[in-house]
C-alpha cells in the first residue's frame, strides 16, 4: 500500500484521536498525572525519532557492529573521512525531514521524543581546547530547532532525550555510542559536569518554548555501581550516582528554566528505582521503558505502585521492537492507567515501525562486507550506495509505508473494529485480492495465526512474521518473484476480507494455493456456510487456482474468510469473476 491509498486510514485516525492544531499548552506534573494548563489530563501518544542524531547498528542491518563510532570507523576505512563526513550530513539533513512529522501529525501521533547524541551539540571532553570548558556546536541547536519549528506547525510536542551522554551511560553499547576504552560517563567527574553543562544550556535555550514537552536527562542508564561485573544495573539496590547525577541537573535546569517537566530514567534501562531519593522538584515525570515481556497487570504493577506512592505521574518513554497485537495491548494496558507512551522508533531498515527504509542493492554489499565476510567493495561502490541511502532511501517520500503499525498503535486500542487493509471494489468486471491485503483489525477478528507477538525477546526470538515483510501481524508473509504471499498457513488460521461490490450478483470465486501436501481450505461469505476447497498433493512449486464455485455477493459491504482446515501452504490470491 503507498502513501495515496493509506490517506483514507491517517483521516480515520486522525478524525478519532487529534483535534484542530492549536497553539500547544505547557505541560506540568500534578500529582499522578500529566496534564495542559486548564488541568486536563494529557496522554502522549508519540514515537522515538531513532537513527537520525544516534545510528544504532541494528536499525542498519549491523548489529555485529553496534556503535556508531564503530560504524563512522568501517565507512572511513573505505571513503575516507572527508566522504564520511558528507554521508553523516546528508544523513542528518535527509533522515527526519517536516514530511515525517507531518505525517505523524496525520496519523494521530500527538508527541515525539529526539533521542540526541551529545557529540551533535558538544565536544568530547577529550578534544576540547581548554579543559573544562565546553564548545557549542551551534548547527546542532539549529537542527533542534528546526524540529521544533515542525512540531508546532502540527500543535505536536517534543521531548528531548540525552540518548548518548558524554562518556556513555552503560554496559549496553550500542544506545549510547559508549568506547568501553574510554572514561564512561560513571567514571569521569568531567564527564558529567558536561552533562550537566549541556542540560543548563539546552534549558536557556528552549526555557519560553511550550511545545518543549519534557526534558528526559538520561536515557536507559544501565550500571553496576555496588554488584560485582560489567552488569546493567538491575540488581542495585541504591544507584546513588544516577540520581544524584540526576538531581544535580535538575538544579541546573530550574536555574534558568522553571515550567519544563523533567523526566527521571532508574537504572536496568530506565525501570529499577531501587534506592531513589525523596523527589527533589515539583514538576518531575518517572520513566520506564517495556519490552518483550506480558502485556498484563502484572507487568506494570511496579511501577505503577511507585506512581501512587510518590505521587507522581509516569510515562512510557520508550516501547516497541514487537507485533501490532503487542503494540495493541500494551498500549491498552498503559493508557487504562492513564499513561501515554513514545515507542520506538518511527523508522528503520526492518518491517515492524511505521516507515521502512528499503536501502539500495549497494547497501546489501557493505553489509555482507562489514558483516558476512563478502568482497570489499570500491571506494566508488562504497560512496555511490553511502549517498544513495543517506540521500534518498532514508527520505520519507522513499520510505515504505506501514498502515497496520499506526492502525494497531492508535485506532486498534480503543476499538475492536475491522477495518479494510485496501480498497477492495468488485465492479461489472474480475476482481483479483491479494492475499496478504487482508483486514485491519484484533487477532480473532480480522485474521487469526498460531502466533502473533514476541514475549522473550533477542536472545531467544520467535518472530511472529516469519517473513518480516509486508505486515506486522501474526500472519506470515514471504517474498516471491510476483510479490508478497501468506506463507507457512497451517491449521486454524484465517484471513478476512472486505469487499465493495457496485451491485449484488452471482460471481465466480477461486483461490491461488501452492502446497506440498494434500489440504483443505475453506471460503465463507458474509458469515454463511463455509465452502470446502480440497486440494490433492502437489510439488510445493507450482501455484494453483483452485476453484470454490459461484456466490452472490451483496451490494455494498461483503466480507469473506478463507480459513485453513488442514494445511500447510501458501496463498497468493482471491479472485472474482
Amino acid at each position: 500500500m503507498g502513501f495515496k491509498a493509506w490517506g483514507a486510514v491517517c483521516a480515520a485516525l486522525a478524525c478519532l484521536l487529534t483535534g484542530p492544531v492549536q497553539a500547544q499548552d505547557w505541560l506540568r506534573a500534578d500529582g499522578t498525572r500529566i496534564v495542559d494548563e486548564s488541568g486536563r489530563p494529557v496522554i502522549l501518544r508519540g514515537m522515538g525519532l531513532g537513527g537520525w542524531m544516534l545510528q544504532e547498528g541494528y536499525m542498519l542491518q549491523l548489529a555485529p557492529l553496534g556503535q556508531q563510532h564503530v560504524i563512522r570507523a568501517r565507512i572511513e576505512d573505505l571513503v575516507g573521512p572527508e566522504k564520511t563526513e558528507a554521508f553523516y550530513e546528508a544523513w542528518r539533513d535527509n533522515h527526519t525531514t517536516k514530511a515525517d512529522i507531518d505525517a505523524m501529525a496525520r496519523w494521530g501521533f500527538n508527541s515525539m521524543r529526539l533521542p540526541i547524541h551529545y557529540d551533535q551539540l558538544t565536544l568530547p571532553a577529550d578534544r576540547e581546547p581548554v579543559a573544562g570548558r565546553d564548545t557549542w556546536n551551534e548547527a546542532g541547536f539549529e537542527r533542534i530547532d528546526e524540529l521544533l519549528a515542525w512540531a508546532k506547525a502540527n500543535g505536536m510536542h517534543l521531548i528531548l532525550d540525552l540518548h548518548a551522554a558524554p562518556g556513555g551511560q552503560g554496559n549496553d553499547l550500542a544506545i549510547s555510542d559508549r568506547d568501553p576504552s574510554k572514561p564512561s560517563l560513571w567514571d569521569s567527574a568531567e564527564n558529567r559536569r558536561k552533562t550537566v553543562a549541556l542540560w543548563r544550556r539546552l534549558a536557556e535555550r528552549y526555557a519560553d518554548e511550550p511545545a518543549i514537552g519534557a526534558y528526559d536527562l538520561i536515557n536507559e542508564p544501565n550500571w553496576n555501581f555496588d554488584a560485582e561485573g560489567l552488569g546493567n544495573g538491575c540488581n542495585e539496590t541504591r544507584s546513588q550516582p544516577v540520581w544524584a547525577l540526576q538531581r544535580e541537573i535538575t538544579e541546573a535546569i530550574r536555574e534558568v528554566d522553571q515550567r519544563h517537566m523533567i523526566v527521571l530514567e532508574g537504572n536496568c534501562w530506565g525501570n529499577n528505582y531501587k534506592g531513589m531519593p525523596a523527589l527533589w522538584d515539583d514538576n518531575l515525570v518517572l520513566s520506564f521503558h517495556k519490552y518483550w515481556n506480558a502485556n498484563d497487570a502484572a507487568a506494570i504493577a511496579d511501577i505503577v505502585a511507585l506512581r501512587d506512592a510518590r505521587n507522581v505521574p509516569v510515562w512510557l518513554g520508550e516501547s516497541g521492537e514487537n507485533s501490532n497485537v503487542w503494540f495493541r495491548d500494551a498500549i491498552a494496558l498503559v493508557e487504562g492507567e492513564g499513561i501515554g507512551w513514545a515507542f520506538w522508533p518511527l523508522k528503520k531498515i526492518g518491517f515492524n515501525q511505521p516507515l521502512e527504509i528499503a536501502p539500495n542493492p549497494g547497501w546489501a554489499k557493505l553489509v555482507a562486507y562489514w558483516t558476512a565476510d563478502g568482497p570489499r567493495p570500491t571506494a566508488e561502490e562504497a560512496e555511490t550506495a553511502l549517498l544513495t541511502l543517506a540521500t534518498r532511501d532514508i527520505r520519507f517520500e522513499h520510505n515504505i509505508p506501514h498502515p497496520d503499525v499506526a492502525d494497531a498503535m492508535l485506532r486498534q486500542p480503543h476499538s475492536d473494529a475491522v477495518r479494510p487493509y485496501a480498497d477492495h471494489r468488485l465492479g461489472a468486471g474480475p476482481l483479483t485480492v491479494r492475499a496478504v491485503d487482508y483486514d485491519m483489525g484484533p487477532a480473532g477478528l480480522a485474521w487469526a495465526d498460531s502466533h502473533d507477538a514476541d514475549y522473550k525477546g533477542p536472545r531467544e526470538r520467535v518472530w511472529w512474521n516469519t517473513g518480516r515483510t509486508y505486515r506486522n501481524d501474526g500472519v506470515d508473509i514471504a517474498r516471491e518473484a510476483d510479490g508478497p504471499v501468506v506463507a507457512d498457513v497451517v491449521n486454524g488460521e484465517w484471513l478476512r476480507y472486505t469487499i465493495l461490490a457496485d451491485r449484488a450478483g452471482e460471481r465466480r470465486v477461486s483461490v491461488r494455493v501452492k502446497s506440498a501436501g494434500l489440504a483443505r481450505l475453506t471460503f465463507s461469505l458474509n458469515g454463511g456456510d463455509p465452502e470446502v476447497m480440497a486440494l490433492p498433493a502437489g510439488d510445493g512449486d507450482q501455484w494453483r487456482q483452485t476453484p470454490i464455485g459461484r456466490v452472490t455477493f451483496l451490494e455494498g459491504t461483503n466480507t469473506i474468510v478463507v480459513a485453513a482446515e488442514r494445511c500447510d501452504c501458501r496463498i497468493e490470491s482471491v479472485r472474482i469473476e
